[in-house]
């Protein structure tokens, strides 16, 4: 492999994956063949209803789930592969996760900068090393003034700063979160994001974000969609400038083509258009026509009554 090829490797790439769960023995399947493709150093949003598949994927990128069939692989390890020694290394190193409750990542006895030490130190990093690193992170993430205070002394904002910091404080490759502003009002999520936007910015970290939170979803660059257990559309965000120098976000949005020819085609569009059990189909020069069932026939009826 070439210095060339290993930059340009993705971060993550799950190609056909498959998660199975058995519950009083009726099997699940919560990921149909989901295919993700996320590029180093990217900041993305995951979004879909309860239920799509997102928190099983987290779990599955993050090693505290194992895929059933498929490839998942971050950071060059495949996640179906390893021992589980090499899991615990992996969530250690490799990827930092950030749950939606700061408790999950923090322990309420010690103060702020002595949570953020607690990965190094059982990374086995020296301490002479782990204070200097805690306090960079608490500078970068807005919240030096923390380091010496509680958890009871902190607003929900800072302690999921905090939380984000002990995700971080190993350099992982990949920092997967789950709804982190959802707990949070707006000032607070705000806060929240862009130190993670600036984690991204600083660290060349690779971000993940499972949100609802349309503050999120709607700056950064890709927006991508599950439904049903597969990645069903994204939504492609970059700025241009108009003839008067003024800068502005277009937003594309695409249905995900899999290697079948599946396509998701949106809800609100079939919704929309009254589309049920199949649609019409037309290979034009440069695109394909949709149409719902039957809209040859009332096509040809409005010609005939024309004539």
């Amino acid at each position: 492999m070439t210095a060339d090829t290993m930059v340009t490797e993705p971060e993550i790439v799950c190609d056909n994956l498959v998660r199975i769960f058995k519950s009083e023995g009726i099997e699940v399947v919560a990921l149909q063949g989901l295919d993700l493709v996320v590029p180093k150093g990217e900041l993305m949003a995951l979004v879909g209803a309860s239920g799509s598949g997102k928190s099983t994927l987290l779990n599955v990128l993050s090693g505290l789930d194992i895929p059933s069939a498929g490839l998942a692989k971050v950071a060059g390890k495949d996640l179906l592969s390893m021992s589980g020694r090499d899991r615990v290394v992996y969530r250690r190193e490799t990827v930092g996760f950030l749950f939606q409750q700061a408790s999950a990542n923090l322990f309420p006895y010690l103060t702020a900068v002595e949570n953020i030490q607690v990965p190094m130190a059982l990374d086995g990093r020296k301490r002479s090393e782990r204070h200097p690193r805690a306090m960079e992170l608490l500078d970068m993430l807005g919240i030096p003034e923390c380091a010496d205070r509680g958890l009871t002394q902190l607003s929900g904002g800072q302690q999921q700063r905090v939380a984000l910091g002990v995700a971080l404080a190993n350099s992982p490759r990949v920092l997967l979160a789950d709804e982190p502003t959802g707990e949070l009002d707006t000032q607070s999520s705000d806060e929240v994001f862009a130190a993670i936007q600036r984690a991204n910015a600083a660290y060349g970290t690779t971000v993940v974000v499972v949100t609802h939170d349309p503050l999120v979803s709607e700056h950064v660059q890709r927006t991508v969609g599950i439904r049903d257990g597969r990645t069903s559309s994204e939504v492609v965000r970059r700025g241009e400038i108009d003839e008067h120098g003024n800068e502005f976000v277009v937003a594309e949005e695409y249905a995900v083509l899999d290697r079948a020819g599946r396509l998701q085609l949106p809800r609100e569009f079939t919704t929309a258009l009254d589309m049920k059990d199949r649609v019409r189909l037309d290979l034009e020069a440069d695109h394909i026509g949709v149409w719902p069932d039957g809209s040859r026939r009332a096509r040809e009826q409005e010609v005939a009554g024309d004539e």
